[in-house]
C-alpha cells in the first residue's frame, strides 16, 4: 500500500570530487567566501550527507583583486595575540591585502565553515593563487 523509501547516505568511498575555478576580480569578500564554503562542504550536491566530507576542490585566481563594501578597507581590523606579554597585533584590511591576500581570504572562508573535525580537511582543498597563473590547469575540467 505504502512505498518505503530509503534515505540515501553517502559513504566515504563513493565521494567524487570536481575541481572548480573562481576568479576573485571585483568580487565582494564575504559573498565569495560563503559561496566557496558551500562548495567545499558539498552542500550543492544531491548526494550531500552531513557527516561525510563530499565537497569539491576550489581554485581561486586573482586573490589580490578582491574587494570589500563601503569603508571596510580602512576600518576593518584583524587582531591576534602572539602569546607573549604585550603581544597584541593588529592590521587593517588594506595592510593585510598588501602583505598576504591569500591569508585574508583563507581566514574568511575558514570562519564560514562549520567548526567541526572536517574543517581542516575541507580548508586544505582550497587553493588560493595571487595573479592569473594557474598551476592546477590540468585538473580542472573545461566547461
Amino acid at each position: 500500500m505504502f512505498q518505503k523509501f530509503k534515505t540515501f547516505i553517502q559513504k566515504k568511498e563513493e565521494v567524487q570530487r570536481d575541481w572548480l575555478l573562481y576568479d576573485a576580480t571585483g568580487q565582494v569578500l564575504g559573498r565569495l567566501a560563503t559561496e566557496i564554503a558551500g562548495k567545499l562542504i558539498g552542500k550543492d550536491k544531491v548526494t550531500y550527507t552531513p557527516n561525510v566530507d563530499s565537497g569539491d576542490y576550489v581554485v581561486l585566481l586573482n586573490a589580490e583583486k578582491i574587494e570589500v563594501t563601503r569603508n571596510k578597507a580602512t576600518k576593518k581590523i584583524y587582531s591576534w595575540n602572539t602569546g607573549f606579554p604585550g603581544g597584541l597585533r593588529q592590521r587593517s584590511f588594506d595592510e593585510m591585502m598588501a602583505k598576504n591576500p591569500e591569508k585574508l581570504i583563507k581566514h574568511a572562508v575558514k570562519n564560514m565553515l562549520p567548526k567541526n573535525r572536517l574543517r581542516a580537511e575541507r580548508l586544505n582543498r582550497l587553493k588560493i593563487i595571487v595573479g592569473n597563473d594557474n598551476p592546477y590547469q590540468g585538473m580542472i575540467k573545461a566547461k
